[in-house]
Order: structure tokens, then sequence, then C-alpha cells
């Protein structure tokens, strides 16, 4: 990404990844979105010890590394690395972001806060749409409200006057499809 580029919820969630059961950015990724390099972000979180307990930041092992460079073309990179890369959690994300202080930074900061934010809420909005057993107004509108969230996942930079989404979920005893057209209010 270059410094002039602007950074959506959609660049984030590209490089989400689930690392010991959480979504997590590793530090080459969180680098690439603020426009630094890695050693910066790594620099910034030994400068600030105090930032960073337990639960905001972990460095993978080397079975963790491998995986992911077997998994994500994008970080074949650190296949020859020596360092064991550092995966941040959310927590340890808002936490960088007090410390990195640019226009940029302040620009990756908030997509980042939207994604994770989307992220859950399109996890709850799942969770509570498998629990519900009546069919009826209430699943509707859980589905309506988690097809709303995907469709802004998925089409934040459209430049479409409309856009269709279909969902289609399949839970062990009931299959549900629902589309979403979205027109652009122009």
């Amino acid at each position: 990404m270059n410094e002039l580029s602007v950074i959506t919820t959609k660049d984030v969630e590209g490089k989400l990844i689930t690392l010991r059961n959480q979504k997590v950015l590793l530090d080459c990724d969180v680098a690439d979105l603020y426009g630094v390099k890695t050693k910066e972000i790594n620099q910034a979180v030994k400068n600030n010890p105090d930032k960073f307990p337990y639960g905001y930041i972990f460095v993978l092992d080397k079975y963790e590394k491998a995986e992911v460079v077997k998994t994500f073309d994008r970080l074949n990179k650190l296949k020859f690395s020596t360092v064991e890369p550092t995966a941040f959690t959310q927590r340890g994300l808002y936490m960088l972001a007090t410390i990195i202080k640019s226009p940029r930074a302040t620009k990756t900061t908030l997509a980042i806060v939207d994604t994770f934010v989307t992220v859950r809420e399109l996890a709850n909005t799942m969770e509570r749409l498998q629990n519900v057993q009546d069919g009826g107004k209430q699943q509707q509108q859980l589905l309506k409200h988690s097809g709303e969230l995907m469709a802004d996942m998925i089409g934040n930079n459209l430049s479409t006057t409309t856009a269709e989404t279909e969902i289609e979920l399949n839970f062990a005893v009931v299959k549900i499809k629902h589309k979403i057209v979205r027109k652009d209010e122009k």
C-alpha cells in the first residue's frame, strides 16, 4: 500500500488471520497498513512494554509461523526470517494506536477498529441466528442484519450504482437463502 491510499475495513479484513482461537494481525501486516517497516512496529512495542501486557500481543512459535507461511502466500517472506512474527490481538492493536502517530496511522486505526467491531457483530448475529428456533420474524430480522453486515464488509469500495448480495446459510436442519439489493443514494 502506498502512503496516499485510503485504508478500508476490506484492507484490514483481508489481513486478519485466526491464531490461538482469536483474530489477529501479524506485525508485518500491521506495518503494511500503517505504512512503516515491521521493525518500527516491533520497536514501538519494545519501547512501551507496559502497554502490551499478556493477551495484547504474542510471538508465534515455529509451528505457527510455518503454518501461516504455508497457508497465506502473502506471508511467504516470513519463511526466511530469523525472527518469529508478533501477533497483535484486538487490544494490542488499540494500544498500538496510542503510540503510532500520523494521519495515515489515524485512518488505519479507524479501519482496524471498524473491522473488529463488524466481525464481532457479525459473529454475534450468526450465533443468535443459530439459536432461533421459531423461523419467524426474529429469524428474518437477524438474517437481514447479518446480510447487511456482510454486504458492507464485501462492498466497501464498490463504485456501482446497485449491488446484489445473496447469502445462503446452511445449518444442519434448515437452509436459509436471503438476497440483499443495495442501491447507492446519489
